[in-house]
């Protein structure tokens, strides 16, 4: 009972996650238990303990008598991370064309083709989740040859963090236009090119855009900022 109780409780962590990711659960709106617990045919402790242990993920805000919501856009915290993220990932990304040997070239080569295999969006038009995992790599892969695994820690760190902006930028921002797959590919042109500027660039306007993106929610949808 209780294995399928905890497996039970996975699959729902699991769902609402994704329903973050996707957008279907939007910023600021309240995530009932009742509702959830018939959704998914569990009881509502189950849902409690997925809610739970999505909100010390900061995905979902937990409130005394308040209950449960998505957690909203901060307008601060999101100019605040776009703006550490432009000055550690560029220095970062500097080093490492700076230092990267030929094994690193040919890693974010490798990186960057797998990661061109792959949708973006499904034939259904949500988010392919296997390509945020695989992008994730590509990014990661181009700042590891900075030679400073603190820095390398601490930019990967506030990638983490940006998480939950990327993954709204399409469904919750609406920016379905962007050629990404493009962007990607000048960026890898330039690191090959050991042409850090160019690179370092490429790489500002490629975290900026993300942010500009998010900026949309701000000014069209109060209910979902803090």
């Amino acid at each position: 009972m209780a294995g399928g109780k905890s497996t039970r409780g996975s699959a729902v962590y699991a769902q609402i996650r994704e329903d973050i990711f996707q957008g279907v659960l939007r910023p600021g709106q309240r995530l009932r238990l009742v509702e959830l617990a018939q959704r998914f045919a569990v009881s509502q402790s189950v849902v409690r303990e997925a809610l739970t242990r999505l909100s010390e993920q900061g995905l979902v805000h937990a409130a005394p008598q308040q209950g449960f919501s998505v957690v909203t856009i901060s307008p601060d915290d999101l100019d605040e991370l776009t703006e550490a993220r432009i000055e550690l990932e560029t220095l970062v990304l500097r080093r490492a064309i700076e230092r990267g040997d030929i094994k690193w070239e040919a890693a974010v080569v490798a990186a960057h083709h797998h990661l061109a295999g792959l949708d973006a969006v499904r034939p259904d038009g949500t988010a392919n989740s296997d390509w945020f995992a695989v992008h994730e790599q590509f990014h990661q892969t181009l700042l590891q040859a900075c030679g400073n695994s603190r820095l390398l820690a601490a930019a990967l760190s506030l990638r983490d963090a940006a998480t939950l902006y990327r993954r709204w930028s399409r469904p919750v921002a609406g920016d379905v236009d962007r050629d990404v797959a493009d962007e990607h590919q000048q960026l890898v042109d330039a690191v090959l090119r050991r042409d850090a500027d160019a690179a370092t660039e490429l790489l500002a306007r490629h975290i900026g855009r993300t942010s500009s993106a998010m900026r949309t929610v701000i000014a069209d949808d109060p209910a979902a900022v803090a």
